[in-house]
């Protein structure tokens, strides 16, 4: 039976080796082992080493054998060994060994060796005390194991963490191409600049793939290991275009980036720009790499990287590195530029069909008015406004907030506008016009999108918030409704000020409840706000509306109702959250003068007609505009014609002398009129085919108790 019953197995004393084959074993493992092995004595002199750390330290084992851990790495000049920092570091880590005999595991040191003194090197070192059998302290051993490889891509990785972390944080161009500097200065590079084509920062188009070397840049951001970046040979914003014979220009030519690791100051190309190569010379820059940006298939520009303090040159791990870094920051540039002109395409849209020809010229108001737009990356809003002539000297004022952001929360606001523009010319009271608004935009919601490109996503219809106020600028009264908008603000002539109390109905899109309407007396000279939340939303962490500051802004005195809006906006502005964009609006009534004002009431005798022509002649030459009176009286006597004809008692005759000359005949009626050919030999059936034919507008305006139609011409101004 072999031992332990395991047939086979080798007996003690065939297993056991000698001391001398041991040691043969041993000194096998020593020389053979890849990793570099050190053996310092106690007075931590080098005793022994292997042949791979005689390769790390490019020094046979005679030159530095007897010498102690901080004489050895002391003078990198003498030596070309590590670096002095590193050798006293060293040594205080292995003294703490040799007295502590606890071992120090996985050490880095980063420093550069004769085999190779162009570069950094890292090796991770481990020591451990060196104890006889019997107790006594013999030295301390190290093994060191060239990490470089590894560092680098650790640095790398990390590199490109931070890069995916802070690179692209807003929406912003120039703010990425600084985030690019950030990352690369100075883990990468002394000297950082990132160029855009012109245009970029704006949002425009870039070109598709490679562009001309000679093509106009703007520098956007440049980064410098020195304060004030010195070195930089432009300021940023400056526009600049490069010789088509520098790197810059043939990289931008072809696309492709370009590694200069020595920088030959003698290059042609340097005389060529010789601003730049005076800086770059007068910095000591010694390598060089330049990259252009480019992201999907255009490009946006160059990202050029320096060293003259980091004293390695550029290789091509730092390209790599590079091109890496670069390559974020233009996906991000690009995402940046193509918002920005989203935005820029939005605000125009907003400021061209909100803000422009909604204010008719003349106004029969005096009006003041200011937008402002929320920040950049919010995105604008549906924020908007309009002013809409009325029949009988009435005005139409609408504000609204439609939900959502961007190009299409803008269009939706444009169609909300025309929606309420059309239902304007039925002459409805604010309440119904709201009522009709909010079934149409009900359907709107309910009904899907037929047809859209397939690139265009699925949107719901329009909603948001409304108010509509009509001022009558012949008595003075106003009524107002509201479909969930903050309600309007009245400044009266002595310059106190105060919300509307209404009734706020539900936001547009819900078709739950109808709508009420207030009815208002304002004085002659009193100033109508109507704004939107965003201008007095306060900022985080205070959700609310600040209307006392808005308040307190109307009250200011001011000489014109352009100053008095530009101060109550001055007032929110503190206050007010930057995110959402914000409408004010302000409007001062002016009651038309008694005398700019005829009346008379009328009995169903069709003698009447002819009293008409004769009052609205006299009525004509008081106000001087005989040469329009054969067309009035025509019109006039057509009008009461068919109120007498068609309509019921009372009767009323109304001229209204305005920016032009509107004739209104009332009845308490309700029967519609309608505008129809008359036969050959049809008697009747003219008289409103003759008013539409000899006025500029007419219509028909429906009133609690009957109907008013009206005739609208143009005539000299005063």
């Amino acid at each position: 039976m072999h031992e332990h019953g395991r047939p086979g197995a080798p007996g003690r004393d065939e297993a056991s080796l000698t001391d001398a084959a041991l040691t043969e074993v041993l000194e096998s493992v020593f020389q053979g082992t890849p990793n570099g092995l050190a053996v310092y004595d106690t007075e931590l002199r080098l005793v022994r080493v292997n042949a791979a750390l005689e390769r790390i330290l490019d020094a046979p084992a005679a030159q530095v054998l007897g010498r102690r851990a901080d004489e050895l790495f002391a003078d990198a000049e003498a030596e070309h060994l590590i670096a002095s920092a590193e050798g006293e570091r060293i040594a205080t880590r292995l003294r703490t060994v040799l007295h502590t005999g606890t071992p120090v595991l996985t050490t880095e040191h980063r420093a550069r060796t004769a085999a190779d003194p162009d570069h950094d090197h890292v090796w991770a070192v481990t020591s451990f005390r060196l104890t006889a059998a019997d107790g006594r302290i013999l030295g301390v051993a190290s093994a060191v194991v060239d990490v470089t490889e590894r560092d680098h891509a650790r640095e790398r990785l990390l590199a490109l963490r931070e890069a995916a972390d802070r690179i692209g944080s807003t929406l912003d161009v120039t703010r990425t191409a600084e985030e690019l500097t950030e990352v690369a200065v100075p883990r990468l590079a002394d000297f950082v600049a990132v160029d855009l084509l012109e245009g970029v920062e704006r949002g425009a188009p870039a070109p598709l793939g490679p562009v001309s070397g000679t093509a106009v840049l703007r520098r956007a951001a440049h980064r410098s290991v020195t304060d004030d970046a010195p070195e930089a040979s432009v300021p940023v914003g400056t526009v600049m275009s490069y010789h088509p014979a520098t790197p810059y220009a043939r990289c931008l030519a072809s696309g492709q980036p370009l590694l200069l690791p020595v920088l030959d100051r003698a290059a042609d190309w340097l005389a060529q720009d010789p601003l730049r190569a005076a800086k770059i010379l007068a910095a000591g820059t010694h390598s060089l790499i330049t990259v252009p940006l480019k992201a999907r298939t255009v490009t946006l520009g160059l990202a050029h990287f320096y060293r003259w303090r980091l004293p390695g040159p550029f290789d091509q791990e730092d390209l790599a590195l590079a091109r890496d870094l670069v390559g974020r920051a233009a996906v991000s540039i690009d995402n940046a530029r193509r918002y920005t002109e989203e935005h820029r395409a939005a605000l125009t849209l907003q400021r061209s069909l909100l803000l422009r020809g909604n204010v008719p010229d003349p106004s029969p108001l005096e009006t003041a008015h200011r937008y402002l737009p929320a920040e950049a990356h919010a995105g604008v809003g549906g924020d908007w406004f309009d002013v809409i002539p009325l029949s009988g000297a009435r005005v139409a004022l609408v504000v609204g907030d439609v939900t959502g952001r961007g190009i299409h929360a803008v269009a939706r606001a444009g169609r909300l506008r025309t929606a309420i523009r059309t239902l304007a010319t039925m002459d409805l009271p604010p309440d119904e016009l709201l009522w009709r608004l909010d079934a149409l935009v009900h359907r709107q919601i309910d009904t899907p999108t037929a047809i859209r490109t397939p690139e265009e996503p699925e949107t719901p219809g329009i909603s948001g918030t409304c108010l509509c106020l009509v001022y009558d600028r012949v008595t003075g009264r106003a009524s107002v409704a509201s479909a969930g908008h903050p309600p309007p603000i009245v400044v009266r002539p002595d310059g106190s000020a105060r919300p509307v109390d209404l009734v706020p109905g539900p936001p547009l899109g819900l078709a739950m409840l109808p709508f009420e309407a207030t009815d208002l007396e304002l004085a002659d000279g009193s100033v109508l706000a109507l704004w939107t939340d965003g201008l007095v939303k306060e900022r985080r962490p205070k959700p609310g509306l600040d209307v006392p500051r808005l308040l307190a802004g109307l009250t200011a005195h001011a000489r014109s109702l352009d100053e008095l809006c530009q101060s109550a906006v001055d007032a929110t502005l503190t206050s007010r959250d930057p995110g959402d964009d914000a409408v004010l609006v302000l409007v001062r009534t002016r009651i038309l003068p008694p005398d700019r004002v005829a009346t008379w009431d009328l009995s169903a005798d069709p003698a009447e007609v002819s009293r008409a022509r004769a009052e609205t002649s006299r009525q004509l030459a008081s106000w001087g505009l005989d040469e329009a009176a054969p067309l009035t009286e025509l019109i006039v006597s057509e009008l009461v014609t068919n109120a007498l004809r068609h309509g019921r008692e009372p009767f009323r005759l109304r001229l209204i002398r305005d920016g032009s000359l509107i004739c209104e005949v009332s009845d308490s009626s309700s029967t519609s009129p309608h505008l129809r050919h008359a036969g050959d030999t049809d008697e009747g059936g003219r008289g409103l085919f003759l008013v539409a034919q000899l006025a500029d507008n007419w219509g028909t305006r429906y009133v609690a108790r009957g109907k008013t139609i009206w005739a609208e011409q143009s005539v000299p101004e005063d």
